[in-house]
């Protein structure tokens, strides 16, 4: 499948997570943050995390605590602990990942593995247990 994305598309993708891409879409996401009910947000960024600064903002002017973890480049089984680690040091309920493809691979693992424990080797396929 073939698909022409244009700095004028928009949509939104949800299966276990949700994604909202295009223009205009970052001022939809506190509140939809919001909506899923926790009150601590482990905010995932690529590798400059200023650029995350506006969501952040917005996220604590609703009253929720954010902590920032930062991933620069492809995310690596060992940022996944750390990132999981952060999660239980700061007490979130809420992972959000916000840039490319970098931050939001790491922020899907971390959610994961927040909410069902573990390391990242024992669900990965071929060089981990493969766990589902």
């Amino acid at each position: 499948m073939v698909t022409d994305v244009s700095a004028s598309s928009s949509f939104e993708f949800a299966t276990a997570t949700r994604v909202l891409f295009g223009p205009g879409r970052l001022a939809e996401a506190p509140e939809a943050i919001r909506g899923l009910g926790g009150s601590r947000v482990l905010l995932v960024t690529g590798a400059n995390p200023t650029r995350a600064r506006p969501l952040q903002d917005a996220l604590e002017r609703l009253g929720l605590g954010v902590t920032v973890f930062s991933v620069d480049g492809e995310p690596t089984v060992e940022r996944a602990r750390e990132g999981t680690a952060r999660v239980a040091e700061a007490g979130c309920d809420v992972v959000v990942a916000l840039g490319g493809g970098s931050a939001l691979d790491a922020g899907k693992a971390i959610a994961a593995l927040a909410a069902n424990g573990g390391d990242p080797l024992d669900y990965l396929e071929v060089i981990g247990r493969g766990q589902p």
